[in-house]
């Protein structure tokens, strides 16, 4: 026994040396770390919360605006009860999302992943991230979605022959409807009207539920969310087992999943499947109809500028009806001025105002310190509407696009390998959306009783992707 002891006292005494050496060790890193630099300025707020409360009770933007003015264009604050650091330049963005993305993961708050699916392309990154985006990437190529110009086309103008029956039209509930039924396309192809509507039904309540507090009890919008999530990916199910049993080969999403293997010939599971094509059918539908309506309400607060736009879509419209041709791929390339009020509308709403990272390490930026762990948003809106990179960034003003703008500085569907894979989709859909609406209506007014349709415009009512509008105006159609 006195051996045994001989043995065990000095290992023990050996254990506690080690363990103090490698604290001692840890505590002189960290001091020789905070010696260096120090972290950004800014208030955590209360214990946990944060300024979560600030944040939820105001527009997102002029809470990040008024942070920025105060601590300048690096700042920390805690939110949803994570700290975190906001970057509002060009050159911080592009270290987060380019040049050091190795240094930052991908993430939302726990309560967006559960209802979007832990699978889905955008909580990834290395193979699994690479993969999926190729095979996103693979279905949204400019080969495969001219081919469904004549499906857009065809939801478009179903959806605007039934504004004439309309007496008031409400652009952002349309644009969704509209958005979705473009995205059911790019990822199921002709998908059956029955599942079309359950889909629509409990992707409604999902997306209400995305960003509201996430309390997870009866009654509340998250909870509701929740339970719609579990019947979305019951639905999908259903629909891939339905395609499995026809083997069918198709080129749309639901097609690239199904046929994918990797090296080691593992193909995607269920579950993958079904949480990537929820996150592709959330990213196809809010940023699209957001942008449509955003577009309208500019349009029509300057007639001038609407009615070049009318001009440049009839001139196309003449010459199809002369040689009795449907829209074309390579006229959709051609619409300079369209384009352009395209992606001002992008700069001036920011629909996407910030986007989510993880430093996966210690991170030094500029002499401030980005602890392992924090959460880390470039703020995309702040930059597109500083005066430095936009002059008078508050004005709507197409023809500043005429000259590319700085590098970093125009950044609507973010930027880096997690940049939105379907951006070119997204821009094709409203281009022919935009063609056939200013094509098919001969006023577009402040109101009055004798015109046939009243629209009212109002952004995405979460108010986190834009302003509140609320502007009504009246068209009159064509038809």
């Amino acid at each position: 026994m006195t051996g045994l002891w001989f043995f065990v006292i000095p290992s023990l005494i050996f254990c506690l040396l080690l363990v103090r050496m490698m604290v001692s060790k840890n505590n002189k890193r960290k001091k020789k770390r905070n010696t260096r630099c120090k972290l950004p300025p800014g208030s955590m707020g209360w214990p946990y919360l944060g300024q979560t409360l600030q944040l939820y009770s105001q527009d997102p933007n002029v809470f990040f605006t008024s942070k920025q003015k105060r601590y300048g264009e690096i700042f920390k604050t805690r939110i949803l009860g994570y700290p975190c650091v906001m970057l509002a330049s060009p050159e911080a963005a592009r270290f987060v999302l380019v040049t050091h993305a190795h240094m930052f993961k991908p993430t939302y708050p726990r309560s967006k992943e559960k209802l979007i699916g832990p699978s889905a392309l955008f909580f990834h990154q290395g193979d699994y991230h690479v993969h999926i985006r190729k095979l996103v990437q693979s279905s949204l190529y400019p080969e495969t979605i001219r081919k469904l110009i004549p499906d857009i086309e065809h939801i478009a103008l179903s959806s605007l022959q039934s504004w004439t029956n309309m007496r008031i039209v409400t652009i952002y509930k349309e644009m969704k409807k509209f958005a979705f039924d473009v995205g059911i396309l790019a990822i199921f192809g002709h998908l059956e009207g029955s599942y079309k509507e359950i889909l629509k039904h409990n992707y409604n309540i999902v997306d209400k539920g995305y960003n509201s507090f996430p309390m997870n009890l009866p009654g509340t919008s998250y909870h509701k969310a929740l339970m719609a999530r579990k019947r979305l990916k019951t639905i999908v199910s259903e629909i891939i087992s339905e395609r499995r049993e026809k083997s069918v080969l198709k080129t749309d999403f639901l097609g690239h999943l199904l046929n994918f293997k990797d090296d080691k010939g593992r193909v995607l599971t269920q579950e993958e499947i079904a949480d990537n094509i929820i996150g592709v059918l959330f990213a196809a539908q809010d940023t699209t109809a957001s942008c449509l309506t955003w577009i309208l309400k500019y349009l029509h607060d300057d007639k001038k500028l609407l009615e070049a736009v009318k001009d440049e879509q009839r001139a196309l419209v003449e010459e199809n009806s002369r040689e009795k041709k449907p829209l074309t791929w390579g006229q959709t390339r051609n619409m300079p001025l369209t384009h352009r009020v395209i992606v001002e509308s992008l700069r001036m709403a920011s629909i996407i105002s910030f986007t989510f990272r993880e430093a996966v390490v210690d991170v030094e930026y500029k002499g401030h310190l980005i602890p392992k762990g924090w959460k880390v948003m470039p703020l995309f809106r702040n930059i597109h509407h500083n005066p430095k990179y936009f002059s008078n960034p508050e004005v709507f003003d197409p023809s500043r696009f005429e000259v590319n703008p700085k590098p970093n500085t125009f950044m609507p569907f973010g930027s880096g390998v997690h940049a939105c894979p379907g951006n070119e989709l997204a821009k094709l859909q409203i281009l022919i959306f935009l063609h056939h609406l200013v094509s098919k209506f001969r006023q577009m007014g402040s109101g009055g009783r004798r015109e046939r349709n009243r629209v009212q415009s109002i952004s995405n009512p979460s108010k986190w992707s834009s302003r509140y509008i609320s502007t009504t105006f009246s068209l009159v159609f064509n038809l």
